[in-house]
């Protein structure tokens, strides 16, 4: 069995094992990528702003955000009328400015990108301008005067979430059912720890239900707990925000031994334990091409495997994670292996090995754990009618289900992207509020 290279032991499982770090070597690994501007960073950032009247940024923006408008306004030394400029539009700014491919979205675009091969750090300025408003604990928008209607928002993940609070501004009464034991879905549990710190993504969420008219129950879930015919019966309208639960499997012999663990599952264990309480291998494998594979392989490095190779079947320009992303890993000494298909795992009773075909050659890696990061589905439940893995909707999230309404991972148009939800979610409840008061 493996020991500790350094530090102490907390907890083996199998060939991997816990507490190989310092506890210094951690807290390094794992604090924030993008440290916060102070303010005279934020206002030299600012300044490079060309505040375009046709600004390409606000295009590549999902959520439309005003972003030459909330940089001025960091300019004249208003952050917090700045935040709400961004929150006016996307009310989890605070955490997309955290997680947002801004390198291919509202940066790539950026003029400055363009001429100079620097863009504005609009992700950092937006993070900068949220973080001071939220510190301040005051909520900036208010409750519409109460509607009568009520609607049920199933998952509180950031499509549920966006769409909760728009509802809750209109002055509709919001039932927000999540699954899990914590609201925030994919913000709290499927990104990488080091990309949000501090425990902000539940400090987010408790910001955003201080709107009122929100409330929330955990534990609870669609199919399991209620359907959507008992939800009709008792709400005016039902919105479907419940992500991309359920993981697709891979069928090669030697799969079902132990040591071979699914991504997600690790990356939401990491996100809820003490780095140095997670069990990690000295030699992992990890298989996939998208942030979610990206990220579990980088923090398997952080967490101290010796050897992390990230397998993907495709070439690298088919590869879903960002060149950022995949440079990223890189830097953390991930290595990469493109075309390589698994075939098998070798074992006897524990992995030690995963076989790749790769073009003219068979690659075996050693290995004494494997992460799957192969793609996620919806979960078997009962909801609105599906086409190719996700819920069919149209417009503004519409389903064919009279009434029910659905955005996020789990909706057709979707692209994975916490920015994405978060408008889906906040467009889908600007039609039923249409809806709901035509």
């Amino acid at each position: 069995m493996d020991t500790p290279t350094t530090g102490a032991s907390s907890g083996t499982q199998g060939g991997i094992t816990a507490g190989r770090l310092t506890p210094d070597a951690y807290a390094a690994n794992f604090a924030d990528l993008h440290p916060p501007f102070d303010p005279h960073e934020a206002q030299v950032a600012a300044d490079r702003c060309y505040f375009c009247h046709d600004a390409p940024c606000v295009t590549a923006c999902p959520t439309s955000i005003d972003i030459p408008l909330f940089i001025r306004q960091i300019v004249t030394g208003t952050p917090d009328a700045s935040a709400k400029t961004i929150l006016s539009q996307n009310i989890l700014g605070g955490m997309c400015a955290r997680v947002c491919p801004t390198e291919t979205l509202c940066e790539q675009a950026c003029v400055r990108e363009l001429a100079e091969g620097k863009p504005v750090e609009i992700g950092r300025l937006q993070r900068y301008a949220t973080d001071h408003l939220q510190r301040q604990g005051a909520h900036p928008f208010a409750r519409a005067e109460d509607t009568g209607k009520r609607i049920a928002v199933v998952g509180a993940g950031p499509a549920g979430l966006a769409c909760a609070h728009r509802l809750s501004m209109l002055g509709h009464g919001v039932a927000l059912l999540d699954a899990r034991p914590k609201p925030g879905g994919l913000n709290e549990f499927g990104i990488a720890t080091y990309k949000t710190t501090g425990g902000f993504a539940q400090a987010e969420v408790e910001w955003l239900l201080r709107i009122g008219g929100i409330a929330l129950q955990n534990g609870v879930a669609l199919g399991r707990d209620f359907t959507l015919e008992s939800l009709l019966s008792e709400f005016d309208a039902v919105f479907v925000g419940v992500g991309l639960a359920g993981t697709n499997g891979l069928d090669i012999p030697g799969i079902d031994l132990p040591g071979v663990d699914d991504a997600v599952d690790f990356i939401a264990a990491l996100r809820q334990s003490d780095p140095a309480a997670v069990p990690i291998g000295r030699d992992v494998v990890v298989i996939g091409g998208g942030m979610t594979a990206v990220d579990a392989a980088v923090q398997a490095k952080l967490l101290g495997a010796t050897n992390v190779t990230l397998a993907y079947r495709g070439p690298q320009a088919r590869m879903k994670a960002s060149l950022y992303e995949q440079e990223l890993a890189a830097a953390r000494g991930v290595h990469v292996l493109h075309e390589a298909v698994p075939v098998a795992v070798e074992g006897a009773g524990r992995v030690a090995a995963v076989v790749f075909d790769r073009p003219g050659e068979r690659v075996r890696i050693p290995a004494d754990q494997l992460l799957l990061a192969i793609g996620q589905r919806l979960d078997p439940a009962a909801l609105p009618p599906t086409q190719g893995g996700k819920i069919v909707v149209d417009g503004p999230g519409r389903t064919r289900t009279p009434r029910v309404w659905a955005g996020g991972d789990c909706a057709m148009g979707g692209d994975d992207l916490t920015v994405t939800a978060v408008a889906q979610g906040r467009d889908a409840a600007m039609d039923i509020h249409t809806s709901l008061m035509r």
